[in-house]
């Protein structure tokens, strides 16, 4: 069904829901720097405490907003709660190693895992809801497999952080996609799903003695609390974008966070890209700009929507 257009967005909106995905995506973009200053933090109790200050954080925001719909959902046995709890699961693999791979200086090859992860979601339409390809993301897919191929031969081993921040996010989204819920409401439910996990381990680091929060700066701290901030705010950016802009635009405005993780790891945290390995990421590059090319052919279909990245 098409919008009327009294429903459409006006040119100011339009520009407030650009300004707001370029600064969501942007956020997304230079966390290596925050994480970085968490290095002599376990990357385990930095997810921790992502999940801990996240839930409170969102959850004093809808309770400020006053709405209850996510406790509805969380005490609900239901199939959204099902997809959730498991997006939930995907997201904490998803965090948890992309925090290693910046507390051990891996940066470049985590941007790498958020641009292969739209090729990835084109092959999970495959693989799991049996989509036939279009040529050219046929086309597209080839070239991925070529720099994936071509990024094995340079790291001298499969480029595994890569591929398994692409693959857990794009197990996110597709659980994601078959949720109708707002964007706040679905991080309440998941952050409420692993809070008992989060709050238990922290309970046992406490007990071994290896926890870091109170036991280091009030700078690292403020840091760890933080993170529930960190991570709300992009989220409510983009939410804010997509309300406002055609998502084709929103997809593309997604390549902002890996270029600027990339530039975070080359540039500010000193981290290598030899050429062999720029080779593969110019592959990659190229089956984007074959991925971005179909997607603009087929958002001229008025019941497409292009792929889009919701949060890092």
């Amino acid at each position: 069904m098409s919008t009327a257009p009294d429903d459409e967005p006006s040119a100011a909106d339009q520009r407030t829901g650009v300004l707001a995905g370029i600064a969501a995506y942007g956020l997304w973009g230079v966390f290596p720097l925050v994480f970085h200053q968490l290095q002599d933090v376990l990357p385990a109790e930095v997810l921790m405490h992502r999940v801990l200050w996240s839930f409170v954080v969102v959850a004093g925001l809808l309770g400020l907003r006053r709405q209850t719909g996510w406790l509805t959902v969380l005490r609900t046995r239901s199939a959204v709660r099902l997809r959730l709890a498991a997006a939930a699961a995907f997201i904490t693999v998803n965090w948890l190693v992309y925090v290693w791979s910046v507390s051990v200086e891996n940066v470049v090859e985590a941007a790498l895992g958020y641009y292969i992860n739209p090729l990835i979601t084109v092959a999970l339409g495959v693989v799991v809801l049996r989509e036939r390809l279009a040529r050219l993301q046929i086309v597209a897919l080839g070239f991925a497999l070529a720099a994936v191929v071509v990024l094995t031969a340079a790291y001298g081993r499969v480029p595994w952080v890569a591929l398994i921040l692409a693959c857990s996010f794009a197990g996110y989204g597709y659980l994601k996609k078959a949720v109708a819920v707002p964007a706040t409401t679905s991080l309440a439910v998941e952050t409420a799903v692993l809070l008992p996990f989060a709050l238990v381990g922290l309970v046992v680091l406490q007990v071994r003695g290896d926890i870091a929060f109170l036991h280091g700066t009030a700078g690292r701290d403020l840091l760890l609390v933080g993170l529930g901030v960190i991570t709300a705010v992009p989220l409510v950016l983009f939410g804010t974008a997509a309300r406002r802009i055609p998502l084709t635009l929103l997809g593309l405005l997604q390549y902002l966070t890996p270029t600027f993780q990339l530039i975070c790891g080359v540039v500010v945290l000193d981290e290598d890209l030899p050429p062999e390995r720029l080779a593969g990421f110019v592959l990659v590059w190229i089956a984007l700009v074959i991925l971005g090319a179909d997607a603009m052919r087929e958002s001229r279909r008025p019941d497409e929507l292009a792929p889009v990245a919701e949060a890092v």
